[in-house]
């Protein structure tokens, strides 16, 4: 009975830390949320509130259609355009790519496989930093500054987090189901796709989940390759709510930020089962 007291004690403290926890890491989303609504006139002031004394709801549609003089017409919907379209075409190219070399890696014997996949995972130790000029001056020798195409391109060309974490599901599937599939006559693309594919979503899922987060959240990317307005994404748009002059409307740009994370939040919530499921049968801890 002690053992049993014990162990109900413990699991309560920890769930009222789990709980404690999440309310804290929760309240930037609050006080994101709160400023959203508020008037201009309180989301600065002292001491701070949180629930403000009138809820303007419209500064959701002011915050797309937001203008002055200084700044110009902010193009909110074409930024949102831009970015469905990258993120798009990022997580089509990551998933697809990195499933092919992942595979490869995991259930197809051929001279070198294990050193070069050793210096695949070797890549992932290389910082950003030290590849940003290069891949730079890659991409303006081919003429690629200024569009799209160097935000969505490397997508095509895998990933070693992904290709490990996708490797790890494919050597857990048996063998035996891609030897039945070839006795039967299936060519290793074809066993691939209708074999191995289909009992992989769960891992697949993370991929496109992982490329999903980071091609919608990517700042660094469109701020060095983007120069004109039209083809801004929404992470490099948020930055002209702000100005330099002390006028930083912050509830249009809390409003604007929280239009830009709650696609993250459904596509999320939406996918927790295969994302869990995902990352408990790949091995990784």
């Amino acid at each position: 009975m002690k053992n049993d007291s014990r162990r109900t004690i413990k699991i309560a403290l920890t769930h009222v830390a789990l709980v404690v926890l999440s309310i804290v890491f929760f309240m930037p989303m609050l006080w994101m949320l709160s400023t959203a609504v508020k008037p201009i006139s309180e989301t600065m002031s002292t001491p701070p509130k949180w629930i403000p004394s009138e809820f303007q709801y419209w500064n959701f549609k002011e915050a797309i259609m937001y203008g002055s003089d200084e700044l110009g017409y902010i193009p909110f919907l074409v930024y949102a355009r831009n970015t469905i379209l990258i993120t798009f075409l990022t997580v089509i190219g990551a998933v697809s790519s990195n499933a092919l070399v992942a595979y490869s890696f995991a259930r197809i014997k051929w001279p070198g496989r294990d050193l070069f996949f050793s210096v695949t995972l070797a890549t992932m130790m290389v910082p950003f930093p030290v590849t940003m000029v290069p891949t730079f001056a890659l991409f303006r020798w081919l003429g690629w500054v200024g569009t799209f195409r160097p935000l969505w391109v490397p997508a095509f060309m895998a990933s070693a987090f992904s290709i490990f974490l996708l490797r790890q599901f494919f050597k857990s599937i048996p063998m035996e189901l891609s030897e039945a599939a070839k006795i039967d006559g299936a060519s290793e693309f074809r066993t691939f796709i209708d074999v191995i594919i289909p009992l992989a979503r769960p891992a697949l899922a993370v991929v496109a989940l992982f490329s999903f987060m980071g091609a919608w959240n990517d700042f660094m990317g469109p701020m060095i390759y983007l120069v004109d307005q039209n083809t801004f994404t929404l992470s490099l748009g948020l930055q002209a709510y702000q100005t330099t002059h002390g006028g930083t409307p912050w509830n249009l740009l809390m409003a604007a930020a929280s239009m830009v994370i709650l696609p993250i939040i459904i596509v999320f919530f939406l996918a927790q089962k295969l994302f869990i499921q995902g990352i408990a049968t790949s091995g990784l801890k």
